[in-house]
């Protein structure tokens, strides 16, 4: 698991912390059993989480507050981040896009540059569960349904049980998705779980699953691996991944498209 160089974080704190964000709350007795450490142990370990801003403690254990180190940029930071290369790659993405089809955006600075590069007026439907994608097509009358949900500043984007629901039911032609990390073992990943079962559903829901991603999140992987390789059809990048990587793509049956 890929926490970045700033946390320093070791294995067990690594999965503590992938506990704690799925269950919402944890009690130390029943980390100390899991581990086989001692008290002392697990509140260091806690204490080091709480440093990175990943969890809070409580009386007795410790609740999952959404931040995971330097991974989990505010959108604004993030944007200013390979601009050039997302911007082939959104116009790359945009190039796949055929009229009278209904696809979905998901939230992300890559993804935003998809919405950027379609034309005014095209006639296609486009669900979103991003505000900034849903602004941006806002302006070129390209009719936009958005999801539900509670909404994650760090990606400006719609998530949780409500966008989940509001998702059933629909069939989309191609979808095209972000993520914070691509590896051989775990597929994609994204570092939000809530975000991440939005992609995972988006994905059940169309014949063609796009990834957005730039080359600096190959060989990683972040908290939450939300499809394996075999589950998406192209992979959209500004470089081609190294070989192994790359023949692991293949071999799952994915196109790599490498924008120019």
């Amino acid at each position: 698991m890929y926490y970045g160089t700033y946390s320093g974080l070791n294995e067990r704190q690594q999965k503590i912390l992938e506990r704690i964000a799925m269950e919402g709350e944890v009690k130390i007795p029943a980390l100390k059993q899991l581990f086989q450490v001692t008290d002392m142990t697990i509140r260091r370990d806690l204490e080091k989480l709480e440093e990175a801003g990943s969890i809070k403690r409580t009386f007795g254990g410790a609740i999952f507050v959404g931040v995971y180190d330097a991974l989990q940029y505010a959108l604004q930071e993030r944007s200013s981040l390979l601009t050039e290369e997302k911007q082939l790659i959104g116009r790359a993405a945009a190039a796949l896009v055929q009229p009278g089809e209904s696809i979905f955006i998901d939230g992300g600075t890559t993804t935003f540059q998809l919405a950027r590069y379609l034309p005014p007026g095209m006639k296609i439907t486009v669900m979103t569960n991003a505000l900034n994608v849903a602004a941006e097509l806002s302006t070129k009358q390209i009719p936009t349904i958005m999801t539900g949900g509670m909404l994650y500043e760090a990606t400006n984007s719609l998530a949780g049980p409500v966008a989940v629901q509001s998702l059933m039911g629909m069939a989309f032609d191609r979808v095209f998705l972000g993520a914070s990390g691509l590896n051989v073992e775990h597929g994609f990943s994204n570092s939000n779980m809530y975000e991440a079962e939005i992609k995972r559903v988006a994905i059940r829901l169309t014949s063609e699953a796009n990834i957005l991603l730039d080359h600096s999140k190959f060989g990683t992987k972040v908290l939450v691996s939300f499809t394996p390789l075999s589950g998406v059809q192209r992979l959209v990048t500004d470089r081609m991944p190294e070989d192994e990587l790359r023949l692991a793509c293949e071999e799952a049956g994915m196109r790599i498209a490498v924008a120019k």
